[in-house]
């Protein structure tokens, strides 16, 4: 049997439902602030958030998983990518994020 290396990225999100579009909007004391474009019922908010990250990262929705805070703002995902390559993508991409003031345009 081969061992098969994971790559997984652990994001802490602050997740603001109901925003007019979903996207990344900065940090919020160390987590990623992500708007979404759901309200937050019937794991709606949720749902977007995993449809958001896949995208983002350019993953299949099965390799996001929400790992805890699926009822309230604070959450925790895990993003499963397929590489160190990716992974090291992925982390610019955060860091890119985090220290960009709230900027549409962004």
């Amino acid at each position: 049997m081969i061992a098969r290396m994971t790559y997984t990225l652990k994001l802490s999100i602050h997740a603001t439902p109901g925003a007019q579009r979903t996207e990344a909007a900065g940090a919020h004391g160390a987590a990623l602030r992500v708007r979404l474009a759901a309200p937050p019922v019937d794991g709606k908010a949720n749902a977007a958030l995993v449809a958001w990250a896949a995208q983002a990262f350019g993953v299949a929705r099965q390799q996001v998983q929400l790992l805890h805070g699926a009822a309230g703002r604070q959450k925790v995902l895990a993003i499963e990518l397929p590489n160190q390559a990716a992974l090291q993508v992925a982390q610019t991409q955060v860091a890119r994020w985090m220290n960009t003031p709230e900027n549409p345009a962004a």
